[in-house]
């Protein structure tokens, strides 16, 4: 009896340490296995100065903080931890300049770590440049110095009255963890950034080199009191998200005179910023921009929206250029007036954004995408926008616009060299246009027709080679309707030479291009070396009143003189990232 007892007492202990059987209807205690840790993507470390290193990386669900490890030198080395992050970003004041690290990261979650990221690599500085960040609007006037990085940390204000004189060789970097910061030059304020071709000012990515993406920062946004086509109120696209970022209003303006300062021997790189859903702001926007600002020799290069745009006034140009755009090189609509003569625009990709942002590269890139209006508050009501007045009447003279290759970028609208639409008017005059692959020119809309008609705009002396068709073609009526020139009553020349042999140098592989690798001078034998018109007296007199003494006929076509200056040379850059 006593043995039967013990063994009865050791069944019910036994039984007490079991778990109880679940009943049918899933009520009793279930395991539970937490999810394994994903390691941290979209790593990049950027040198914010010789002994400062920002670390920044995309949310792992579930993590509660973040390792961050660092190595030194190119490769080889041991990882060492050097911090931990609650956010997606660490800064690392403990390097030195003149040195290259790499760094990687892993998520945690209390005992739980992922596995390392893929390493990111940086190089710092040498000592002796400063940092300095700017923060907050610009009200009095104010001078940036060459020795000095500027970071623009939010959406800068220029305010009216406040002039911004910028020293040649001066670099200012746009936050990257503030997305679209940039720099508004607003009306009644004046921006002097008056480069050298040997010290060019340079308005780039904080990313390092080989990390660098379009989106990476906002963009230049001039505002003017010039004249525009559309009525009060008239708002900057990409504005109005928050108080950090208010609305800004150009409507109003009644100078097409005015002057907003200078702006040459710049370059604009890796900006173009959606701060909503279309919602963009441009590389260098010009919002009602006189003509007693001074804006050229000026690069845009991979910018996500626009690289230059228009929305009225009457600025005039020489010397820009648009490398690997993500939607439209140049942009003119609202009543913009405006004369430019020698610019160049090439593509070669399609442009692949920073991660995580409101927009990408646009479904309808152009070289030139002109409009007269088609926005709300267009002068002439929304039932007729395209005829408001002003119109848009630019002078553009002396263009190369060179499309992606077939198969780089095919859109189902779009990769047109001449997008010329809703009333504009114009005249369009001594280019080159090649390798667009759905066509080089679309005159679209009765209102555009009209304007030839009125002879406000005329289409004369431009090569075509390597497009689908010169005129795009369409039945459709009203906005839609298409039309097409004759071509050798406007000289327009449908030509057959090679892209590649109309150039002194032209890359046909851009993955590791510089800048050195263009020469944008007609090559010996090259067809842009004449048919170019060179008199304008022919022209309708409206037109060759608009050209005025800014714009000088030429002999050649394309945007270099084959026996003049390299213009580009020097100032300007090419790099994919």
């Amino acid at each position: 009896m006593k043995r039967s007892t013990s063994k009865l007492a050791a069944l019910v202990v036994l039984g007490g340490l079991l778990p109880a059987c679940s009943d049918d209807n899933g009520t009793g205690p279930v395991d539970t296995v937490e999810p394994e840790l994903q390691a941290p993507s979209g790593v990049a470390v950027s040198a914010l100065g010789p002994n400062t290193v920002r670390v920044t990386f995309s949310p792992v669900t579930g993590a509660s903080a973040y390792v961050i490890e660092r190595a030194s030198g190119a490769s080889g080395g041991s990882f060492a931890e050097v911090g931990t992050s609650a956010n997606t970003s660490y800064e690392d004041t403990s390097v030195q300049a003149e040195s290259i690290y790499r760094y990687r990261v892993a998520a945690q979650a209390g005992t739980r770590r992922s596995a390392f990221s893929g390493e990111a690599q940086v190089s710092t500085p040498a000592e002796g440049r400063r940092e300095a960040i700017i923060t907050t609007d610009i009200t009095s006037d104010r001078t940036l110095y060459a020795d000095t990085v500027y970071q623009l940390s939010g959406f800068i204000k220029v305010a009216n009255g406040a002039t911004l004189t910028i020293q040649p060789g001066t670099t200012i970097v746009g936050d990257f963890d503030i997305p679209g910061s940039s720099l508004f030059i607003l009306r009644g304020a004046k921006i002097i950034a008056d480069g050298t071709p040997e010290a060019p000012i340079v308005f780039t990515s904080e990313r390092a080199f080989g990390q660098r993406q379009p989106g990476d920062w906002g963009g230049v946004i001039i505002v003017g009191n010039g004249i525009t086509n559309r009525g009060a109120p008239t708002f900057i696209e990409g504005t109005g998200t928050g108080p950090e970022n208010p609305l800004v209003d150009y409507s109003g303006g009644t100078d097409n005179n005015d002057n907003s300062g200078i702006m040459r021997y710049t370059r604009i790189e890796f900006a173009g910023f959606p701060t909503a859903p279309n919602e963009e702001l441009n590389s260098l926007t010009m919002a009602a921009v006189g003509r007693g600002t001074t804006i050229e020799y000026v690069q845009v290069l991979l910018g996500l929206d626009d690289s230059f745009e228009w929305f009225g006034g009457a600025v005039d140009h020489r010397y820009l250029i648009s490398y690997e755009s993500a939607d439209d090189h140049f942009d003119a609509s609202e009543g913009y007036i405006g004369r430019i003569q020698n610019f160049i625009a090439f593509q070669s990709i399609r442009p692949e954004p920073r991660p995580n942002l409101a927009g990408g590269a646009a479904s309808d890139p152009q070289g030139i995408e002109n409009d007269g209006c088609w926005a709300e508050n267009c002068n002439a009501g929304n039932a007729n926008r395209s005829a408001s007045e002003p119109y848009t009447i630019p002078v553009m003279a002396n263009f190369t616009l060179i499309g992606p290759p077939p198969g780089a970028w095919e859109t189902p609208s779009g990769n047109i060299g001449m997008m010329l639409r809703r009333g504009v008017g114009g005249l369009y005059v001594n280019g080159a246009v090649a390798r667009y692959t759905r066509a080089a020119v679309s005159i679209r809309g009765e209102q555009t027709q009209q304007r030839i008609d009125d002879g406000l705009m005329a289409v004369r002396n431009i090569y075509f080679t390597e497009n689908a068709t010169i005129f795009q073609e369409g039945t459709g009526t009203g906005e839609s309707a298409q039309y097409s020139l004759d071509l050798a009553a406007n000289a327009l020349e449908d030509g057959n030479a090679p892209v590649a042999s109309l150039f002194t140098a032209f890359p046909t592989n851009t993955q590791s291009a510089t800048g050195a690798d263009f020469d944008w001078t007609p090559a010996a034998g090259s067809p842009l070396r004449t048919g170019g018109l060179n008199d304008f007296s022919g022209l309708p007199p409206a037109l060759r009143d608009a050209a005025g003494d800014f714009i000088t006929p030429t002999s050649y076509r394309g945007a270099v003189d084959p026996d003049g200056p390299k213009w580009w040379q020097g100032w300007t850059t090419y790099a994919r990232f």
